[in-house]
């Protein structure tokens, strides 16, 4: 019987190799949330990799039930696992450099991305966020299941209303 690890990487070779033989994902139809630049090697525009709510939810969802350091009690994030969107572009650098709307910006290595860790969040509590709630992109830590994700420094790698990413060497 195939795991769930197992047949995630079946599916993400798949689609990894669809995008590398039409040499570009999906174009983004709606509203773009996030873009991804730099070291990638899958694009869908002028050099980017955009993805509007609807390619997001195409991965597969992951969600986190946790406590953070900004809400109140537990709360339920979901949305994307970084290291899922990062195989998805391509990624081949060491550092993203996240930036904001307001162009706050933060460095989150690469290392970070494995599964069970971070992801790119666009629910919480099963509803999408407005930029009054940190939206729509949160980079959310599953900070309760690991006391190695409640540290400062992983506090400052959470980035919200997440706009883009440069993928750096």
């Amino acid at each position: 019987m195939f795991t769930r690890q197992i047949v995630r990487s079946m599916v993400l070779g798949a689609a990894l190799f669809a995008a590398g033989a039409a040499a570009a994902l999906e174009p983004a139809e709606g509203e773009v949330l996030l873009t991804v630049t730099g070291a990638i090697a899958h694009t869908n525009a002028d050099g980017a990799a955009q993805f509007d709510l609807a390619l997001l939810e195409g991965f597969e969802t992951v969600a986190i039930e946790t406590t953070t350091i900004w809400t109140e009690g537990v709360q339920v994030f979901e949305g994307v696992e970084l290291a899922d969107l990062l195989a998805a572009v391509g990624a081949e650098g060491a550092t993203l450099r996240a930036i904001a709307l307001n162009d706050y910006a933060v460095d989150i290595p690469v290392a970070d991305a494995v599964e069970g860790g971070p992801i790119i969040a666009f629910l919480r509590n099963g509803e999408t966020m407005s930029l009054r709630e940190k939206g729509p992109l949160w980079v959310i830590y599953p900070f309760d299941s690991n006391p190695e994700y409640q540290t400062e420094q992983i506090y400052a790698r959470s980035i919200w209303q997440l706009d883009r990413i440069e993928v750096q060497p």
